[in-house]
């Protein structure tokens, strides 16, 4: 989850094969479809450090990027959520049968505390501001060091093909629900689209009445030092 308000980055516009260096606290971009932030929402919780974003360019449908960090102090307080985000017509979840998606990363240094996650943010309100929203689905591809979604652990569940840790719990007053695997998946390929069917299907979640406002894909950093996230290829769709 992440509390921002984004600040443009100016850049002039770049080819594919160049690269987008950010580094201020909210500096953002975007290419093909895709957005980039450096999102360093909760950095004021560190004693010191510091992040980087790097955009690599396209790979094939989607895109490459980078993230150099380290963070210390405010051991259990999220610094950032840098992402890459896909640049999306809103609709209704219920009208959403593809968010098909792809994520090949990896961290040069494990000996840190994060998660490597999907952040999707839905509203009733199609306007809602884009830092927040009624609803939030977080998915766990990576777990490092003793961290843990917002709320409480409800069991197992099994969602395309796959056995998830699932979490709920409130952040203010947005539900927040969270799928954490139990090791790192380095190479994913799924429909995120499951999991809303599974939310609706067994936790009420209203699908008919959720606007899809966020589809990003990035890091929660705690603390660690010397470390690298490469994400080799993301891509998105939403339809």
């Amino acid at each position: 989850m992440k509390l921002f308000s984004i600040i443009p980055f100016a850049l002039a516009p770049l080819a594919a094969a160049q690269t987008a260096t950010l580094c201020d606290q909210y500096a953002w971009y975007s290419l093909n479809g895709y957005e980039f932030n450096n999102n360093l929402w909760g950095r004021n919780s560190a004693s010191a450090g510091s992040q980087c974003l790097y955009v690599d360019g396209t790979a094939g449908s989607g895109v490459k990027w980078r993230s150099d960090w380290q963070w210390w102090g405010g051991d259990n307080d999220v610094k950032s959520y840098v992402y890459s985000g896909r640049l999306i017509n809103k609709k209704l979840v219920s009208q959403l049968s593809n968010l098909q998606t792809t994520a090949q990363w990896s961290y040069s240094n494990t000996n840190i505390r994060c998660n490597v996650a999907y952040d999707l943010f839905t509203a009733a309100d199609i306007n809602h501001d884009k830092s927040s929203g009624d609803y939030e689905l977080m998915v766990w591809l990576g777990r490092y060091g003793n961290v843990y979604p917002i709320g409480s652990n409800q069991g197992n569940v099994n969602i395309g093909g796959r056995n998830w840790e699932f979490w709920y719990g409130m952040n203010g007053n947005m539900k927040v629900f969270s799928f954490v695997s139990s090791s790192p998946i380095n190479y994913y390929s799924g429909n995120l689209k499951e999991f809303f069917n599974w939310m609706a299907q067994n936790r009420g979640y209203p699908a008919n009445s959720q606007y899809l406002i966020t589809y990003q894909f990035g890091t929660e950093a705690f603390t660690g030092s010397g470390t690298t996230l490469t994400v080799n290829q993301w891509s998105a769709e939403a339809y």
